[in-house]
């Protein structure tokens, strides 16, 4: 997962999950070698928590964790194991990176464990899509994490006079409102990473979710030059005249700490947010405030983080990769990883009695925008196009977002030529 993760906290209990699952394939007990860069705190205790779940099936675990938040080290070590035939059973991978792993041939066909869980009926098509490469299933989803969140703090809305907003208009009326009071109204972390997140919401809300399928799923050039693209780019910037001088690389989490303190308002961020509100002792509803992003409530933008399975010879691994895979997907699994991260289960038929009304309403929000079509991939995240793309979008969205000099236009031309990168 990215760095911005990194200090999310977990709960003590996540080992937990390994004592409710049944010790089964002893006879053939394998070992499961995992890459992934899950190494610092909270993250750590996740792999802990698979690490668990595979024991108790009788397999034993060799971690291969690699430092470096976003996965870029991860990355070139497994693309050398895997060029010299050593591939781990596992590796954290995602999004479009899948097919372009899958299309090497390296990726294991897991259509047995998929059948045999009915993950097709679990699934929202297109996350089950994402995990797939020509129809069959190389990678098992671990869970959801909604990205098109506004985070607010009611105590200082009620100071301000202000309402939490749910359109773009009502926005600046309560940015403004919080800059009268002395409060920055949005709390921000300049990284390009943030900008992009921060213009994902805006695009989405301001454009719907057709604009945002075109534009930054699909990359239509036609869509990404067109006056829709202008409104977006001029309320992108509007949002930057409310966040504080001192935003310029600033770290996420820092950025949420100022609306948990009350010296700021607002921040656009996914609902790994979440996570520091309620380290710090805060009640969902009561000490802050879970919306939609403006004008995006009847769309998601979902960040999937799965795991490739990789092409193995030895049989009893194979059988622990397989042990593996249903393991992840496993409803003990699923519950108790996603009531600590922040994110929400990715299966659709989980009870989520045990989980907070934010995690209540982006689960409500996931089923009901995959009946809907209006489910999108994040394309700040990686979960969109593919790689090169990305960063080069990215890297245009940052640029427009730090120069008050460039011009909507020009702005958009890069965005465009930017989309085009192979």
């Amino acid at each position: 997962m990215k760095k911005m993760e990194k200090t999310t906290r977990f709960a003590r209990n996540l080992l937990a999950v390994a004592a409710g699952l049944t010790v089964a394939g002893l006879a053939q007990a394998g070992e499961v070698e995992v890459l992934h860069w899950w190494t610092s705190g909270g993250e750590a205790k996740a792999a802990s928590a698979l690490k668990a779940t595979l024991q108790a099936k009788g397999h034993s675990w060799k971690d291969f964790a690699v430092a470096g938040g976003g996965g870029d080290s991860a990355m070139t070590v497994l693309k050398s194991r895997v060029v010299s035939g050593n591939a781990p059973a596992a590796a954290q991978i995602k999004g479009p990176s899948l097919q372009e792993w899958a299309a090497e041939g390296v990726l294991a066909n897991i259509d047995d464990v998929a059948k045999a869980e009915k993950w097709d009926s679990v699934l929202p098509p297109v996350v089950a899509n994402v995990m797939k490469y020509k129809g069959n299933y190389i990678a098992a989803p671990v869970n959801v994490h909604r990205v098109n969140w506004l985070w607010a703090n009611p105590e200082v809305f009620k100071k301000a006079g202000a309402k939490v907003p749910t359109t773009w208009d009502e926005f600046f009326v309560s940015a403004e409102a919080l800059k009268k009071a002395g409060i920055i109204p949005v709390a921000h972390g300049g990284q390009p990473w943030q900008d992009f997140t921060t213009f994902e919401s805006v695009a989405l809300g301001v454009g719907g979710t057709d604009f945002y399928k075109k534009a930054l799923v699909q990359l239509d050039q036609a869509t990404l030059k067109s006056a829709t693209m202008d409104k977006v780019l001029e309320t992108f910037r509007k949002v930057k005249g409310y966040t504080d001088k001192n935003a310029p690389g600033r770290d996420w989490n820092l950025a949420t700490a100022m609306v948990i303190k009350g010296e700021a308002g607002m921040q656009l961020m996914g609902d790994w947010a979440k996570g520091e509100f309620i380290a710090a002792g805060k009640v969902p509803g009561k000490d802050f405030t879970c919306a939609a992003a403006p004008g995006t409530a009847k769309a998601f933008t979902f960040n999937v983080d799965s795991f490739a399975m990789f092409k193995l010879k030895n049989e009893a691994n194979v059988k622990a990769q397989k042990d593996l895979a249903a393991a992840i997907m496993s409803t003990d699994f699923q519950e108790v990883f996603n009531l600590n991260k922040g994110s929400i289960p990715v299966r659709l038929n989980m009870d989520l009695a045990k989980f907070d009304d934010c995690a209540k309403l982006s689960s409500k929000d996931f089923v009901d925008t995959a009946k809907s079509a209006s489910l999108v991939p994040s394309v700040a995240h990686g979960m969109a196009v593919p790689s090169a793309a990305a960063g080069a979008i990215q890297d245009a969205v940052s640029q427009f977002w730090n120069s008050d000099k460039m011009s909507v236009a020009d702005a958009k031309a890069k965005i465009a030529s930017a989309a085009m990168t192979k």
